[in-house]
């Protein structure tokens, strides 16, 4: 900048507006327009020269960006004075090397490293992708690694950037350090952070991995549990990392100063109380004399004020006015209840949905336009968006009104594939080889509908079927439904074909509880008869089954759900309870009982414990139940580790067995015969593994076994088995791989090294 002064000076220019500037002229722009330089510039032809603005001008063109250099002269013309700025342009980057990566991708560090190819270069932003790559690398655990950059000149206006990069080994945090902890030990810290210690999986898991940003909220998360739990003084430091001497790994200090630990002293409500005292009284969980938390606190102002605006105050405010007494070691609190003004739902407007038609969405929420606003409805509405499956997201927000007690009500949805098609084949633990296509829409039409047609071809299995179910029929809380289909199956004693269709009609009795009413006709053949299953109807164990039958039934279901999330709950329960009478025509004369109950219970770090039983009970109305009809047990969706459909009564006969020396032997033929009674019972532990691709594993105990007879229900041994295994919400829907190990196993029977099996299918 001095020596575009000078330049000026000593060309004889010493002071403003003794000539005037007859040209500006730009030199040594090769990619810059001229142009777009002067249009940066404030002097003009025919203005007098100033040697002030020549020096704004000059910083102007600085600030373009483009040049490292910018120099402004003077030479003397006939006309005047002609200004001459000279620039010197930035290079250009062309190309981006780099050489000594091998844990990540050139395209995670091009990504995020500052400089592109073809942008002009920059040593600040040099810098910046350097600390950036640097960051990439501590992230992903590599904490040593160093990364050195390098500008070559390609030509005068051309460069080429190199990033030499030196990995090191990875280093893990070693060990979390905690200095001044007295109520917690340093295991309890540990279990509320989310950044862990090196371990031997963290290969796996990146377990041990330092990360800034999670450490920092780390810091958050121990400082929560000492104010939940009575610790309100508490004050937590900020983590010091350190590079042990032997470089083997990182070791984490917090230093935590405690102080006292306080109670919850006296409670009060005032302000616009709507309730009586006492009633508030029984809704916080709050308690006088018990340890003090602030996330208790948090939950009783959110419970407050849902109350408040379940009738329609959706603007109350309720401020907790705390008052602590050193002495006593105690905390009161009262609740200060402002109600403001009710307020009615002005317009729900619906956003994101390009398929799902408005009313499909509509008809979930549980506000209404001109009806008063409530708390509950409104995360009902949320709830029952996210249970229809159309939707990755639905959030739902409030927007000021046409008047100042109204408001708006948005939701935003975010469309997921709802429709799949498949044609290949596989291998079922159950049916074998498979070959199979179906094509299936849980939204045809962006009405909601639920359509689906398909076909499998198994070594064991063949199964055609069609269907469409409409849960708003004509736009009315009924669900009708019908489905036409064709299966052959062949099991252990017997194979069967039967060929059907049925009729569905439903009802909500309210926002938890439903009936399904069900008619289904089906004509069966019974063929293929094992020789086992022959000879105990030839010893009188067994009746013969027919051949050829028909059943006409209608069954009625009655079932409840309270769970949060239908497709993948963690709390809640699940209840049904149906009765199926089948003579209504047809030759099969049967009543059936079923009854069932699942709950989930969520634990800590977003694992499940849920629990499931059914009991079942069958009776034939003036003539057998037919074989096919009874319970069996075992398998996948029953009890794991015993084989499918074997659990249960059996019976066995002698049979002539010939060897190879043609000596004949005894030997027992197994029929497996069913029952009339069931009952079975599942208790599994869930747990997350990798969450952002929905793979999970499980844990579990099954017990159970199928009887002759209701009398007989758990006067039997029960068959009982253990194991684990994952799920994973693929794309193509729920697998489970799971291993289970009976444990009693019956003799010649069962397997006592346990089965391995797997599903792809809607979890049970």
């Amino acid at each position: 900048m001095i020596a575009a002064l000078f330049a000026l000076l000593s060309n004889g220019v010493a002071c403003a507006g003794e000539e005037k500037i007859a040209e500006l002229i730009v030199k040594g722009n090769r990619r810059i327009e001229s142009v777009v330089i002067l249009n940066a510039v404030k002097l003009k032809a025919g203005e007098p020269l100033a040697i002030e603005q020549v020096d704004s001008d000059i910083r102007a063109i600085y600030k373009l960006g483009y040049f490292q250099d910018v120099k402004a002269e003077t030479e003397k013309s006939d006309k005047g004075v002609v200004l001459i700025y000279t620039v010197v342009e930035k290079p250009i980057v062309r190309e981006v090397r780099i050489d000594g990566n091998k844990e990540i991708s050139a395209d995670k560090i091009r990504e995020a490293f500052a400089l592109k190819p073809g942008a002009v270069f920059s040593a600040k932003e040099l810098t910046s992708g350097v600390k950036k790559v640097k960051k990439l690398y501590s992230d992903d655990g590599y904490y040593l690694a160093e990364v050195d950059a390098a500008t070559e000149k390609r030509s005068e206006t051309e460069l080429r950037v190199l990033l030499k990069i030196s990995e090191g080994e990875k280093v893990l945090i070693k060990r979390i350090r905690f200095e001044g902890n007295r109520a917690f030990s340093d295991r309890k810290l540990k279990k509320e952070m989310e950044t862990g210690e090196k371990w031997f999986l963290s290969w796996l898991t990146g377990g041990g991995t330092y990360k800034e940003e999670v450490l920092k909220n780390d810091v958050a998360l121990v400082a929560d549990l000492y104010y939940n739990n009575g610790y309100v003084n508490v004050k937590v430091g900020e983590p010091k990392v350190e590079l042990l001497e032997d470089k083997s790994g990182l070791l984490v200090t917090i230093g935590i100063t405690e102080g006292d630990q306080f109670r919850t002293g006296s409670l009060d409500f005032k302000g616009d109380l709507l309730v009586d005292r006492e009633e508030l009284a029984k809704k916080v969980k709050l308690k006088t004399g018990e340890v003090f938390s602030r996330g208790v606190l948090r939950g009783d102002i959110f419970t407050l004020t849902d109350l408040y605006g379940d009738m329609g105050y959706a603007f109350a405010n309720v401020s907790p006015l705390s008052q602590a007494d050193p002495e006593k070691k105690t905390i009161n609190i009262t609740f200060d209840f402002e109600k403001g003004e009710k307020v009615h739902i002005d317009r729900i407007n619906i956003s994101g949905n390009t398929k799902t038609r408005d009313k499909v969405v509509r008809r979930e929420m549980r506000l209404d336009e001109g009806g008063l606003y409530g708390t509950t409805p409104l995360k009902k509405s949320k709830q029952n968006l996210m249970n229809l499956g159309f939707f990755e997201e639905a959030n739902i927000s409030t927007a000021k009104g046409s008047a100042a007690n109204k408001l708006n009500v948005n939701v935003e949805v975010k469309e997921k594939p709802t429709g799949t098609f498949s044609i290949g084949a596989g291998y079922s633990s159950l049916d074998g080889l498979i070959g199979q296509g179906s094509v299936q829409q849980a939204n045809f039409l962006g009405l909601g509908l639920k359509a689906n047609a398909a076909a499998s071809l198994g070594g064991k299995t063949q199964t055609y079927n069609v269907g469409l179910t409409d849960n708003y029929f004509m736009d009315t809380r009924w669900t009708l439904g019908a489905d036409i289909y064709r299966t052959e199956r062949d099991y252990t004693d017997y194979s069967k074909r039967v060929t059907g269709g049925d009729i569905k009609a439903g009802y909500p009795l309210s926002e938890t509880l439903s009936t399904l009413w069900v008619y289904r006709y089906e004509d069966k053949k019974i063929f293929d008869i094992s020789d086992a299953l022959q000879q105990s109807i030839a010893l009188g164990l067994e009746t013969q089954p027919e051949e050829t039958s028909t059943t006409s039934s209608i069954s009625a279901s009655l079932s409840r759900n309270t769970t949060d999330y239908r497709l993948d709950p963690t709390k809640g329960m699940v209840n049904g309870l149906s009765v199926e009478f089948a003579g209504l025509g047809g030759t099969n004369r049967f009543l059936r009982f079923i009854g069932n109950t699942r709950a989930y219970f969520p634990v800590i770090w977003g694992t499940v414990f849920s629990l499931h039983g059914e009991l079942g009970y069958v009776d034939g109305l003036g003539k057998e139940v037919p074989i096919d009809e009874r319970f069996y047990l075992g398998g996948i969706n029953t009890l794991r580790g015993y084989r499918s459909r074997e659990v249960g009564p059996n019976v066995s006969s002698p049979a002539p067995v010939s060897t190879l020396l043609g000596v004949t032997s005894a030997s027992v033929n197994r029929a497996f015969t069913g029952g009339d009674t069931e009952a079975y019972f599942n208790a599994e532990f869930t747990f997350p593994l990798l969450k952002e691709v929905g793979l999970k594993g499980v844990a579990f105990f099954d017990i159970g076994n199928a009887y002759d007879g209701f009398d007989r229900i758990f006067s039997t041994s029960m068959q009982a088995s253990y194991g684990a295994g994952i799920r994973w919400f693929s794309p193509i829907g729920p697998l489970r791989l799971e291993y289970g190990i009976p444990l009693n196993p019956r003799s010649g029977i069962d397997s006592a090294s346990g089965k391995l099996e797997f599903s792809i299918g809607s979890f049970f």
